[in-house]
């Protein structure tokens, strides 16, 4: 659990400075549970670029509470939350302060959100909110109030855990949040998962993530986790310390960041190595006669295949369907052996590229329809999916055919602006797994969306 938060103060001298208004938002991972916002009367002076920067005075402050009377209630809200703050050792500073005065030791673990930024978001031209905010599309309302900056740190917070593929923040937060009274039977865990697409992480009591996956309901997988007879899952209920997820709302969003994640934490439970989740391919080439003839073949990993499958079962079912939908040649799809014409063509069903009686040049303007659609090579475009709630949506970026990354964003101007689109993705392998899970997800899914990207 986090606690984020803004704090304005009056300025001065260092160690004593007052504060003047304050905004926080205890949040899951996921959205926010609680918040509090206040004005808080600092019995002292605002210095006056400080009024003109935030627009608060003394006269607004006259009936707000003073800090002593609203000090429960922030011990309430940050109590076993990891403080997160943008530029964190200054808020923390401040109500380490507030709270001395008072003579109340305060001490959280902190997480400041320039420094994760910096790591996850590299090569930005700054990095102060303002400017990163404005870089990543996110909107600030209220800029220099606590309220705004808060929330605009909510928001920011949220699209670094999606870029966090190695998952440091939520390892972290686990020991933070470690508790010893998880019930024998598993139930307290399951009970606080939710039946959404995405991707949960099992920990070990140090944190450690043992094992990852992804599901279309993270409570049902769990539970049956939790159930399994087998020793795989026998060894995991003994190892379980807490469970974390993230939803994804898209299917593919979830398949790319297990694949992924599973390759960069190694978890003990997922193959440390783990194969390659493809075993066939379609591959094309030309006959003697200028006919381009399809194949389904065993995934070679030297030519480069126009779309790839799970088993040869499931290529020679797409190829019926295709050779239906484009009017293909069986005999020149591998669906026919046969020295003359197919059995297509006996049935009137077949235009005779089998017998060369259509020309190469009208049959290959199919194929090539065929092989546009369903290889994205040398392709710039950007694929919309579900988000993970009803005003976002998730973007996979391809450019010159190379798979650059995934992200979310809520607001059309954010993948329009190129700048903005680089901003928000976070940068994924380019490998033959990640390739084939979005051909494969393509095929499956006819009503995602597809933006042909303009040369800049």
């Amino acid at each position: 659990m986090y606690a984020i938060l803004d704090i304005e103060t009056t300025g001065g001298k260092y160690n004593e400075e007052g504060i003047t208004e304050i905004a926080i938002y205890q949040f899951d991972g996921h959205k926010v549970t609680d918040q509090f916002i206040s004005l808080v009367n600092p019995e002292r002076e605002i210095q006056p670029f400080v009024v003109n920067l935030t627009g608060i005075n003394s006269n607004m402050l006259k009936n707000a509470p003073k800090f002593y009377e609203v000090a429960k209630r922030i011990v309430e809200i940050t109590e076993d939350c990891i403080i997160v703050a943008h530029n964190s050792s200054f808020d923390y500073r401040i109500l380490k302060t507030e709270f001395k005065r008072l003579g109340f030791p305060f001490k959280r673990k902190t997480l400041c959100t320039v420094e994760l930024s910096k790591q996850l978001i590299p090569d930005m031209e700054s990095y102060s909110l303002g400017k990163l905010a404005r870089a990543l599309g996110i909107p600030v309302s209220d800029r220099h109030r606590a309220n705004g900056d808060a929330m605009a740190t909510v928001k920011l917070f949220k699209m670094l855990l999606h870029k966090d593929l190695e998952k440091v923040i939520i390892k972290d937060a686990v020991k933070v949040e470690q508790k010893s009274n998880i019930a024998p039977n598993l139930k307290q865990i399951i009970e606080e998962l939710p039946s959404d697409t995405g991707v949960y992480y099992i920990h070990n009591e140090k944190g450690e993530i043992i094992y990852i996956g992804k599901s279309k309901n993270i409570k049902k997988r769990i539970t049956q986790h939790f159930t399994n007879k087998s020793s795989k899952s026998k060894k995991i209920q003994t190892l379980v310390s807490a469970v974390t997820y993230e939803k994804t709302g898209s299917e593919l969003a979830a398949l790319l960041k297990e694949s992924e994640e599973i390759k960069k934490n190694k978890p003990i439970f997922n193959r440390a190595l783990r194969r390659t989740i493809f075993t066939h391919a379609l591959y094309s080439y030309v006959d003697e006669n200028g006919y381009i003839n399809l194949k389904i073949d065993k995934a070679n990993g030297k030519e480069i295949p126009i779309t790839t499958f799970s088993t040869r079962s499931s290529g020679k079912h797409f190829m019926f369907k295709v050779v239906e939908n484009y009017n293909l040649c069986q005999k020149l799809t591998g669906l026919y052996t046969t020295k003359t014409s197919c059995f297509n063509y006996d049935v009137k069903e077949c235009l005779g590229a089998c017998i060369t009686e259509e020309s190469s040049e009208e049959y290959n303007k199919r194929i090539n329809s065929l092989i546009h659609k369903y290889s994205y090579d040398n392709k710039n475009i950007l694929i919309i999916d579900r988000g993970r709630d009803i005003e976002e949506k998730s973007v996979y970026l391809i450019e010159n055919g190379i798979f650059k990354g995934m992200g979310f964003f809520d607001l059309n101007h954010q993948i329009n602006n190129r700048d903005v689109l680089q901003s928000l993705i976070t940068p994924m392998e380019n490998n033959r797994d990640n390739q084939h899970i979005i051909q494969s997800y393509m095929r499956r899914n006819k009503r995602l969306k597809i933006i042909e990207l303009q040369d800049q």
